[in-house]
């Protein structure tokens, strides 16, 4: 059984993570047009028709963008936590015949798929990050917009082959940067982003829980680079006696076209 795991874009133009096994495929997050979300998915050949879902992280418009055209296209059901199901019944047009389903914490099934979400720390109505068991027994983990690293993160990723986590912003870069002050102030609380070194810190024991593949999202356009993420995290692991290639592979994930696949 092979899956593979590729989150299609990444940032705060737009994000969409792909994961597809023999049986099943779900998007997490439709924050780009339709047609980049399509175009994307026959670039890595992907069967749309095996689409089960779309699991949603929160409802901001990087993350959500998309939804209501591929939708009308392939009308698959919507997971997300009950307020941002809400949010979307609100304020975004979906086609009638679309299932919103709530994403329980106590985990539910899409397709083949065991999905498990928990709760991040960011300033949403209700947003979530999720791992997902795929038939042959590994998991993926996603977290991606979160202002701190909590212990029901931790535990949500924990032991995940693959884990795609954010590192947003540099330090040095966002304090000289130009952005006003309160934007600084919200990015950099409990409710924003995590930085390079919050990210950095959670991996090496991460490594240890048996994560083999760590992927860095999110990455800020104006106070990161994705060499100063890539930096980061592979000190940390360095200094915590990994070997990158030989025990960990890392990438970040990039802005405007897909990744590099990970195959599970």
């Amino acid at each position: 059984d092979m899956a593979v795991f590729c989150p299609l874009y990444s940032g705060s133009s737009g994000n969409s993570v792909y994961l597809e096994t023999e049986e099943s495929a779900v998007l997490i997050d439709l924050g780009v047009s339709c047609r980049a979300a399509v175009n994307a998915l026959k670039s890595l050949n992907a069967d749309v028709q095996k689409l089960k879902g779309i699991l949603i992280t929160h409802e901001h418009s990087d993350h959500i963008k998309g939804l209501s055209v591929f939708l009308k296209k392939y009308p698959v059901p919507l997971f997300g936590s009950p307020a941002v199901l809400d949010y979307l019944r609100e304020n975004v047009k979906l086609p009638e015949t679309v299932e919103l389903k709530e994403a329980p914490l106590e985990g539910f099934s899409v397709g083949q798929m065991r999905v498990k979400p928990f709760h991040t720390s960011h300033d949403s109505v209700g947003s979530l990050g999720y791992r997902i068991t795929l038939d042959d027994g590994n998991e993926v983990g996603v977290a991606t917009d979160l202002g701190r690293y909590t212990p029901e993160v931790d535990q949500g990723l924990r032991g995940c082959q693959v884990v795609m986590l954010e590192s947003n912003y540099d330090e040095g870069m966002i304090l000289a940067s130009d952005y006003p002050y309160y934007l600084k102030r919200r990015i950099r609380s409990d409710s924003g982003h995590l930085s390079n070194d919050d990210c950095s810190t959670a991996l090496p024991s991460l490594a240890m829980s048996g994560t083999r593949h760590f992927i860095l999202g999110h990455l800020s356009q104006n106070n990161n680079m994705g060499l100063l993420a890539h930096q980061a995290a592979a000190q940390a692991l360095t200094q915590a006696g990994l070997v990158e290639q030989e025990d960990y592979t890392l990438q970040v994930a990039r802005r405007s076209e897909p990744s590099i696949p990970v195959v599970i």
